[in-house]
């Protein structure tokens, strides 16, 4: 802002910019900042330098089926010299774990295709081919333990092949690795075609998005989420044509987001989550001293109190509640702000009136909050912090897919991640 622009303004103004240059920083309290990048707090009772304080001592938990127990027995008496034998009773005194890890090797299987002459008819004869002659010589463990280190631990293709040879002896080029890597997101395609079958019949969707470079360019990575499946969706776009093309013309009884626009009108009703407007409602009162927020936030506590006992209450119970809500809500929204942040939680929370109470009507079914789906993005966008994105969209969309099946699994059976991306590729 210019000198001649600072002149014009008046003296009122001039306050306002002043105080929004002094405001404090958003938080993961007050924003969707991860809590990782919170600047830590001192604590009261540090030691000197900062450490953390001491905390009651434990002991790790014995192997309750170790593969093998080695006895140790006290040759001769201490005392006396006498040579003890070895069928005399003992009893245990101890127990002491020594643990490692095998040396692990590649395991090859060569096969050799021999040709011999028949002695009747002298022809040449040659073996048939083995099945699979024609593919990759990589067996499904290779292709699971490759995608699980490429997508779940965020190794880049580099790395990746780095630490196959330091760990394994297993030599393969950057390429070799590409295409092994397709080959096992291919299979996740079954798997991620029944999700969304059962994501296009779903009663309650919820959804959310996060920013992610693919082919050089702004895209986005989406997930969808039902009580039986969860789906990941990469595009390059944010539009809400994204949600017709994963949804396919569905329209669940609500949807559940945030306030962002492609988001609405996907639903034939839509619950907006609460926790978004939470935090932006904190942030409020951390800058400024408008009385509205705390209003705003004392109406909040009581919405997720009626969302935690909700089944627990009778319908006159539940109907009284929600008049008494929407009640105060209207004399907040109708009540003058003095700051702009607070101005600006009123003009939301009037374009989202309809959307804020919806859960009370479906009785335990629809949650008030879109943190499950913002836990289902976090894996996302730690592959996006530490690789910087996609090179290519198939494997934005392969990564998506493998999520898609995996994410799924663990919502249904608590699958780990390894198994099942083990149990896909070998079928």
């Amino acid at each position: 802002m210019s000198r001649s622009d600072l002149e014009r303004l008046s003296k009122e103004e001039l306050i306002e910019l002043v105080l929004k240059l002094h405001r404090p920083e958003k938080t993961s309290r007050t924003s969707s900042k991860p809590p990782a990048s919170d600047r830590k707090a001192r604590r009261e009772k540090a030691r000197p330098g900062g450490a953390k304080p001491g905390h009651d001592g434990h002991k790790r938990a014995l192997t309750p089926d170790p593969d093998q127990v080695v006895e140790h027995r006290p040759a001769s008496c201490s005392a006396c010299g006498a040579v003890l034998a070895d069928d005399l009773p003992a009893e245990v005194i101890s127990v002491h774990e020594r643990i490692d890890l095998p040396l692990v090797r590649p395991v090859v299987e060569q096969h050799r295709r021999l040709r011999v002459t028949c002695p009747v008819c002298w022809t040449r004869v040659a073996a048939p081919r083995p099945a699979g002659a024609d593919a990759t010589p990589f067996g499904p463990r290779l292709h699971a333990v490759a995608t699980y280190l490429k997508t779940f631990q965020a190794l880049s293709y580099e790395r990746l092949q780095g630490l196959l040879s330091d760990l394994f002896g297993l030599r393969l080029s950057q390429g070799g690795l590409m295409n092994l890597l397709r080959r096992a997101q291919g299979c996740f395609a079954e798997g991620r075609d029944a999700a969304l079958a059962r994501l296009r019949q779903a009663r309650v969707v919820a959804s959310d998005e996060t920013g992610v470079r693919i082919e050089g360019a702004n895209s986005d990575h989406w997930v969808f989420r039902c009580d039986d499946a969860v789906v990941h969706h990469a595009a390059p776009s944010r539009a809400a044509a994204v949600v017709g093309e994963v949804m396919a013309g569905h329209r669940p009884a609500v949807w559940l987001s945030d306030r962002y626009s492609a988001q609405q009108g996907h639903g034939e009703r839509q619950q907006t989550c609460l926790a978004h407007l939470a935090r932006d409602v904190v942030y409020a009162l951390d800058a400024g001293d408008d009385l509205l927020a705390l209003r705003l936030k004392l109406w909040l506590d009581k919405a997720f109190v009626l969302a935690r006992s909700l089944t627990g209450l009778a319908a006159s119970t539940l109907a009284r509640k929600r008049r008494d809500l929407e009640r105060d809500l209207d004399a907040i929204l109708k009540a003058p702000a003095t700051c702009d942040l607070t101005r600006a939680l009123q003009a939301g929370m009037r374009r989202a009136r309809d959307q804020l109470l919806t859960f009370v009507a479906f009785s335990g079914q629809v949650d008030v909050t879109n943190n499950a789906c913002e836990r289902d993005l976090r894996p996302a966008v730690v592959q996006r912090k530490v690789t910087n994105g996609y090179r290519a969209m198939w494997a934005a969309r392969g990564e998506a897919d493998v999520r898609t099946v995996v994410a799924t699994a663990a919502l249904q059976t608590k699958a780990t991640p390894f198994a099942t991306l083990l149990a896909t590729i070998t079928a």
